[in-house]
């Protein structure tokens, strides 16, 4: 039914859902009607001017990162963590990059509400308390799926109303068999373009092909494109300790200089970061998680993340020859153990 009330029938054998997510706005009063999403930030009329941003997540830093880099005035406010789900030493370091390259953040912050003012702008509370006047406030405090708006309880299908996402099984079949669905509406899978067109392909296959192959959602590669690119694949430091155990991880890591960066002086201070996470009671030491903080991490991760597919080890790493002067070539010569309560590796830690 459409929004005339005009009805139509339709009956079919299989039944794909593909409806996607939305930015959610929160609970805020005020933010619907003051604020706009990051699927409205390349369609304003004006140029953002002093820009808000509310939330940390990667598309949060993103845009945050590419506004501020127009030379816009850019304001990031953050409830607890930056980059939540990803490696917690490379947020934190990205976190440090953009404010010193022009990016201010509040830490342990929330809004309260928002009110438009006369001249147009937005009047941020915190507290019920005024904090600033800003030109542009976007959200970005995480993204809905789109479940909730297709009348699920009508078909028996089963989702979850906090997230507005669908259950399935690895299949990607609901819980009404003749019904699937890919992409950011299912319930806890990556939430990534690449991912639900893979998933759309394998399942047709199976539907239509004979196929009997499955996506495989473990050890997605992604890449976060804010100012200075961070690349990984499989666990974070944390998750892997949470997942096998701390006493079964060990960490390698080191800093070097691009060397792009090395002919820039106002680069000099610049690092970037590499981090291979092992599972030490395999044979040869499993690697389980690969992250990169760099220029081109996502196209340095592509590669990589093949590697971590077919199982590869610290081992396979340590035997490969490296390029020369790359910035990737680190993973071949990286020896530094991540150490408790020990700092991160200066210039030159490979």
């Amino acid at each position: 039914e459409d929004k005339k009330g005009n009805k139509e029938q339709a009956t079919f054998k299989y039944c794909l859902i593909a409806c996607g997510g939305r930015p959610s706005y929160g609970d805020y009063p005020g933010a619907h009607e003051c604020c706009i999403s990051s699927d409205d930030i390349f369609w304003q009329k004006k140029p953002p001017g002093k820009t808000l941003v509310i939330g940390a997540s990667y598309i949060a830093l993103e845009c945050a990162g590419f506004m501020a880099g127009f030379g816009f005035d850019v304001t990031v406010m953050v409830r607890s963590i930056l980059l939540r789900g990803f490696d917690q030493d490379i947020a934190e370091m990205i976190g440090k990059y953009m404010e010193k390259h022009g990016v201010k953040f509040v830490r342990g912050t929330t809004p309260s509400k928002f009110e438009r003012t006369e001249s147009g702008q937005v009047r941020v509370f915190v507290k019920d308390a005024e904090y600033g006047v800003y030109d542009t406030v976007l959200m970005a405090v995480g993204r809905t799926g789109c479940a909730g708006w297709l009348n699920c309880k009508a078909a028996g299908l089963e989702y979850k109303e906090s997230n507005g996402k669908l259950v399935c099984n690895d299949a990607e079949q609901t819980s009404v068999p003749h019904i699937y669905c890919v992409g950011d509406v299912i319930d806890g899978k990556p939430e990534l373009t690449p991912v639900a067109i893979q998933a759309g392909r394998l399942l047709v296959r199976r539907l239509f092909g004979g196929s009997a192959k499955l996506m495989d959602y473990s050890d997605v590669a992604t890449a976060v494109f804010t100012p200075i690119e961070y690349g990984t694949v499989g666990y974070s430091e944390d998750d892997a300790k949470k997942k096998l155990g701390a006493e079964r991880v060990k960490v390698y890591h080191c800093s070097a200089m691009p060397l792009e960066w090395n002919l820039n002086s106002e680069r000099s201070e610049d690092m970037g970061y590499m981090k291979v996470i092992v599972d030490k009671e395999t044979p040869a030491e499993k690697v389980v998680g690969v992250h990169v903080l760099g220029p081109n991490a996502g196209e340095v991760i592509q590669g990589l993340s093949v590697a971590v597919k077919a199982g590869c080890t610290k081992e396979h790493f340590d035997d490969c020859v490296g390029i020369h002067p790359t910035f990737a070539e680190s993973y071949t010569t990286m020896t530094e153990l991540k150490a408790e309560g020990k700092g991160l590796p200066t210039k030159g830690g490979c």
